[in-house]
């Protein structure tokens, strides 16, 4: 194992890399956190979006990535740019030695994902991919249920995501909606749903899925369904389509176990809608205070994410998501796909 550089007695110095629609989210993060991380460069091709951003939080602007890891001292790059370039980008980050932080999903290829995991082991730099949602109150308190083993035996999981998406969405950027930068529903916009399936519920053993392009004119799937059998024995399916009339409609989760039934549900799994189990537990009293509003389905979860991070950086924590941990979300989408391009039941592991 490495040896990682701890940045205990200063801030840890910052830069972002896209300053498009998520990197809002990590700049509110990076001020909530302020006594211990700062923002010293930020980084976009489009000189417009680069000087606003540059301007709005008073620090130095560059259009290419590489002569801002030649010109400043950093400590940690945060990836906002499109999925299929994080790849290049977090490899040539480690070339300098510097820790990544990239949005997801990490990549949109499978082999890019474990090249980066490769990359920042070899130069002894910490990979983080962000996963917010996991920390939302809902998710914590159902991962809690599950690593009890309140629900005994699992049976039966399901997964909705009912959203919407606009043509004007995936024609905002040239990249949106692309097979090789983007991704569709589900490695886009529904990617913090398919972690859910790993992370919660365990290793999947083998899984069959349909997608299809029905209503929007773009490279990937705006609709999908997944069937799932996990190695437990679990059975299970997720949908997910960016069509919903007129506007998002839920984003679900439901577990059926021997011992226990749980539904998530809301816009973006913010409202627990059923909680019963057989046993009682003293994270029952915490339900009713769980549920959270939302308009965002970003939820609230990046400044949480951003403690663990800082934590690590400082020595003081464990990752909670890494790189490794990214390639299990990964390994599913890839899964997802390949499923579906081929026709086939796909078994996991990918590779071994």
């Amino acid at each position: 194992m490495h040896n990682f550089t701890q940045v205990k007695d200063r801030k840890i110095r910052v830069a972002v890399v896209g300053c498009g629609r998520i990197a809002k989210n990590h700049f509110a993060s990076i001020v909530k956190h302020s006594d211990h991380i700062e923002l010293v460069a930020v980084c976009d091709i489009d000189p417009v979006v680069l000087t606003a951003t540059t301007q709005e939080n008073g620090v130095k602007g560059y259009q290419h990535l590489e002569e801002m890891l030649q010109n400043e001292q950093l400590d940690l790059v945060v990836l906002c740019t499109p999925s299929g370039i994080h790849a290049a980008q977090a490899q040539l980050i480690a070339k300098f030695k510097v820790n990544v932080m990239t949005e997801k999903p990490m990549a949109t290829r499978w082999h890019d994902g474990v090249n980066m995991v490769k990359a920042c082991d070899e130069a002894g730099v910490r990979l983080f991919v962000v996963k917010q949602n996991r920390r939302n109150a809902t998710l914590q308190l159902l991962k809690s249920a599950v690593e009890k083993e309140r629900f005994g035996r699992i049976y039966m999981v399901n997964i909705n995501v009912f959203w919407t998406r606009p043509q004007e969405y995936y024609d905002s950027a040239k990249w949106r909606g692309t097979w090789e930068f983007d991704g569709g529903a589900f490695m886009n916009q529904a990617s913090h749903y398919v972690d859910l399936v790993d992370w919660l519920i365990g290793p999947v053993e083998s899984l069959q899925a349909y997608t299809g392009t029905l209503a929007r004119n773009i490279e990937v799937e705006d609709t999908g369904v997944v069937s799932i059998k996990w190695r437990s024995g679990a059975l299970g399916s997720m949908n997910v389509t960016m069509l919903t009339y007129p506007k998002n409609l839920e984003g679900s989760i439901t577990i059926i176990g021997e011992k226990g039934t749980v539904r998530v549900g809301g816009l973006a799994v913010n409202e627990i809608q059923h909680w019963d189990f057989a046993e009682a537990d003293s994270d029952d009293e915490l339900v009713k205070s769980a549920s959270y509003q939302t308009t965002s389905v970003y939820g609230f979860g990046h400044p949480l994410y951003y403690k663990n991070v800082i934590d690590v950086l400082r020595g003081e924590a464990e990752p909670e998501t890494d790189g490794r941990e990214g390639l299990r979300s990964l390994e599913t989408l890839i899964a997802i796909y390949l499923s579906a391009r081929d026709g086939k039941r796909v078994s996991l592991p990918l590779d071994y």
